[in-house]
């Protein structure tokens, strides 16, 4: 038996049943942490926002509209760690000059996964976020269209155009 889609799951926690949230948390939770983390580099920030991303799906459940569940969860953490950076900006260094902590476990790894967020880093905030929503979480392009409130063809070629750049960076680090 296949199991129920995301949406079809959203939907009916928008009606009321809640306990298929854990169903959602634990299909989810992982990559929203993943893109936190790697959007600011804080283990311990992303673990809370990650909370703060489930408590706002129930809080906002109404608001889900059966839409592309991925591209409304993604939406919903993007606008937190915005929204705490914003609100907790004289805390905090800039979201681009933030060492990346490895958990790699060889030396080598340690030092590629190093470089590789160096040359994130340099990316504007941004483009740097759509390279990690797309490339490390795996996000479509239209799904990513949809939170950036643009085109899947814009997106594509954007994604290009910044994984060009980042190559470049890359390069340049090692």
């Amino acid at each position: 038996m296949k199991e129920p889609s995301d949406e079809i799951l959203m939907q009916q926690v928008a009606d009321g049943n809640l306990d298929l949230l854990k169903v959602l948390f634990n299909r989810h939770h992982k990559h929203v942490y993943n893109y936190l983390y790697k959007m600011s580099g804080d283990g311990m920030l992303s673990e809370d926002l990650t909370q703060d991303v489930f408590y706002k799906l129930i809080k906002y459940r109404n608001s889900y509209r059966n839409g592309s569940f991925v591209s409304w969860l993604f939406t919903i953490a993007r606008n937190s760690l915005k929204s705490h950076f914003r609100r907790d900006a004289k805390n905090h260094e800039d979201i681009s000059v933030l060492e990346y902590k490895s958990t790699g476990n060889g030396e080598d790894q340690q030092e590629d996964y190093s470089h590789l967020q160096n040359a994130l880093n340099r990316l504007e905030e941004t483009d740097r976020e759509m390279v990690i929503l797309n490339k490390f979480q795996e996000i479509r392009y239209e799904e990513l269209a949809e939170i950036m409130g643009s085109t899947p063809g814009a997106v594509k070629t954007r994604v290009c155009r910044i994984l060009k750049k980042l190559k470049g960076y890359y390069l340049e680090s090692i």
